[in-house]
């Protein structure tokens, strides 16, 4: 591990602890030049999917991302981070354990229209009706109507 203050490659491990109830482990470190302390974390590196577009350009998985499309259409709803917490980590529960290795961008708005759906139907008409892009009033009348 290099020295974050003068760059050396040579450092030692002064004490290893569990963080994070076990999801992490923290490394105080000495640099064996300048002397001063600094820490580390090693979390496990987990591989979400990569998300294919309608356009077929491939993007990496971005949980910001789909935090932001929820917390838009939860906007002004009631709804807490602990509810939409969640559900964010079941929709990527269901991507870590399907093991692909690319998801339909599609799959991804289903999912979330999902946990929408189950979380507040406010939301989830608000997040269908620009998802879907419904072409007439009907089409959203029929929406309204399965829920």
């Amino acid at each position: 591990m290099r020295c974050p203050y003068c760059g050396h490659d040579d450092t030692q491990v002064v004490e290893t602890r569990e963080a994070d109830e076990g999801g992490a482990i923290r490394r105080r470190r000495r640099c064996q030049r300048c002397d001063k302390r600094f820490t580390t974390y090693e979390r496990a590196e987990i591989a979400m999917p990569a998300v294919v577009k309608k356009d077929g350009s491939r993007v990496d998985f971005d949980a910001a991302k789909l935090r932001a499309s929820m917390l838009l259409a939860l906007r002004k709803r009631p709804v807490s981070i602990e509810q939409v917490d969640a559900a964010l980590e079941r929709i990527q529960d269901k991507l870590l354990a399907s093991g692909a290795r690319e998801v339909p961008s599609a799959r991804l708005g289903e999912l979330l229209m999902r946990e929408l759906k189950r979380i507040d139907k406010v939301a989830y008409v608000r997040f269908a009706s620009v998802y879907r892009s419904f072409e007439d009033v009907d089409e959203f009348r029929q929406l309204i109507r399965d829920i």
